[in-house]
């Protein structure tokens, strides 16, 4: 959704009204700063973020060392946070799943969120209220091997690649973890977000000490906001797989989406924790899938599941690895 701008004011209030005209101007601005066109403004600001840089639309990525590096990347659109291996010891468990925030304004204000020491707050920009804890969350992985998914730790470096501009593009690598008793995998993984659009690519490349065939299975988490299951959506001939979240009190809901190549599926199911894509895949050879989130109080206009579903499977998507 495109943000109403505070209007700009030339002329002085004068005369005994002059406390009653500021103070409707104060509310005008905050009302402003703090609505979109859509329900965002149902949400109190309970106290109001330091002012961003600019309000020009950006997609940055960036690790937040002050937080024990988590790693956050955004657009215009959504916002989402991946955990590092600091954190592991600091806030046990903690997990390799995306992390999904809700925001309702176009410029970057996950940073700024994040070190008011309050990011599950709605100061007027955005929220997190999606709690991905050890599930996949918004598209992490893992290895599906004996009715199990094996999962890394969280990752271990980073490198930015652009940051500020059109597009947020950083790789992470996660250190090797086991796949049951006999085999260990490794994963480097890209992703990269532009303006003007709800999906994240993510380009995997899974190393193993065998040489055999993988089963990845991508999740969308369950049980990670308000209460009840949600609407899952499934078209596995377009690779889709749809999550509507349920009503979260005032916060409203989350939606997910994966996006895969068709030809890769070996299966659609769900464990305890996730609903799954399951994908054979081939060590070492990198793999694209992508991961979609919106707030339906947000940037996107998503007031239904039927205009969500719709979004989703109307995107033409690319799922050609890069050479580089």
């Amino acid at each position: 959704m495109n943000r109403p701008q505070p209007t700009a004011w030339s002329r002085r209030i004068r005369g005994p009204y002059l406390s009653i005209g500021l103070l409707a101007i104060g509310l005008c601005v905050g009302t402003a700063l703090a609505q979109g066109d859509g329900a965002g403004d149902r949400l109190p600001v309970e106290k109001r973020l330091p002012p961003p840089p600019s309000q020009a639309a950006a997609a940055v990525a960036l690790v937040a060392s002050y937080r024990y590096d988590d790693l956050l990347w955004e657009n215009d659109k959504t916002a989402h946070r991946i955990y590092g291996h600091a954190l592991e010891a600091a806030e046990p468990p903690s997990g390799s799943g995306i992390d999904s925030w809700g925001k309702n304004v176009a410029w970057p204000f996950a940073d700024r969120q994040l070190r008011s020491g309050d990011q599950h707050g709605y100061h007027g920009e955005g929220l997190d209220f999606y709690n991905v804890g050890t599930t996949r969350g918004a598209g992490g992985l893992g290895i599906w091997h004996d009715n199990k998914l094996w999962t890394s730790r969280n990752y271990v470096r980073a490198h930015i690649l652009k940051s500020g501009g059109q597009v947020a593009d950083f790789s992470v690598d996660y250190a090797p973890w086991p796949v049951d008793v006999d085999r260990k995998v490794w994963e480097t993984r890209r992703f990269t977000l532009p303006l003007g659009t709800h999906f994240t690519r993510l380009v995997s490349t899974i190393g193993s000490d065998k040489a055999t065939p993988l089963t990845v299975g991508i999740g969308i988490g369950k049980r990670t906001t308000g209460q009840g299951a949600g609407d899952l959506t499934v078209d596995r001939a377009r690779g889709l797989v749809s999550w509507w979240g349920p009503e979260d009190g005032a916060h409203g809901r989350m939606a997910l989406a994966l996006r895969v190549d068709p030809a890769q599926i070996a299966d659609i199911r769900a464990d305890a924790d996730n609903q799954l894509i399951l994908l054979t895949v081939k060590p070492g050879q990198p793999f694209v899938y992508y991961s979609g989130s919106a707030w339906n109080k947000g940037e996107g206009g998503f007031s239904t599941r039927a205009a969500w579903d719709a979004y989703v499977a109307g995107q033409s998507l690319d799922f050609t690895p890069p050479k580089d």
